[in-house]
């Protein structure tokens, strides 16, 4: 496409887009154009909508970049969307229709983000029924980003946010990625997401896949090599 094409980062749970600074600091400098929405982590119809609505607005070519949970956002958001040029999947989810982020990876080793993940004691606010989950205090690093500074990764275990644990068991009613071309980075390290889940993901979206020696969290340790994989999926890349 002869227009430039707008890079929309996508978080997932847990985080908020300011995990994305290394990324944005790569892709920026080399040229590229790069918005990272909020993704308000209620519910996979709502978030997936709100993304919906900022693509739209970008009004030329967009490639979607999604992360953990929001690679479920991303696969919902861009059904139908003509001018979306690609979906590149960070260990993320990249459910079916009738599939939800639990279900798709149920078949797999339960990573550990299974027993370190906690209900809170109150429902989700803006959520259809249901507690928020956040990651324990104690579990947090290992499960989530062991592979960033113990600093850094204090700090997003006291700014984590929250996702509505319907948002997690809520199916897709499309998947965006039987109409777009794929990309996936696998997390060989990934604690929150069993790696031969992103692997089978991968491979039947028969996904261009990367492989990283990486936590979940791989593009914040690794912004240089995550920055160059989705710059190698845009038009001409």
């Amino acid at each position: 496409m002869s227009e430039t094409t707008t890079i929309v980062l996508v978080h997932g749970a847990f985080a908020d887009a300011s995990g994305f600074a290394g990324v944005i600091r790569e892709l920026g400098s080399a040229g590229h154009t790069v918005i990272a929405p909020p993704n308000p982590l209620r519910g996979l119809s709502s978030d997936a909508e709100a993304v919906r609505r900022v693509v739209a607005a970008v009004g030329g070519p967009v490639l979607l970049v999604g992360h953990s949970y929001g690679g479920a956002v991303i696969t919902q958001a861009s059904a139908g969307q003509s001018n979306i040029v690609g979906l590149v999947y960070l260990a993320a989810f990249a459910p079916d229709v009738g599939e939800s982020c639990a279900s798709v990876t149920e078949p797999f080793p339960a990573p550990l983000l299974g027993s370190t993940v906690r209900p809170t004691p109150y429902d989700a606010p803006g959520a259809a029924g249901g507690p928020d989950l956040v990651i324990s205090d104690e579990g947090f690093r290992e499960t989530f980003c062991a592979d960033v500074p113990v600093d850094l990764s204090e700090i997003m275990r006291v700014s984590q946010r929250p996702l509505a644990a319907a948002a997690f068991t809520e199916n897709a009613t499309a998947a965006g990625w039987r109409e777009h071309r794929t990309w996936y980075q696998v997390a060989s390290q990934d604690h929150a997401i069993a790696p031969e889940a992103e692997r089978f993901m991968a491979e039947r979206m028969n996904a261009v896949v990367g492989e990283v020696d990486g936590s979940h969290t791989a593009f914040i340790a690794r912004p240089v090599q995550a920055a160059a994989f989705i710059a190698a999926a845009l038009p001409n890349g």
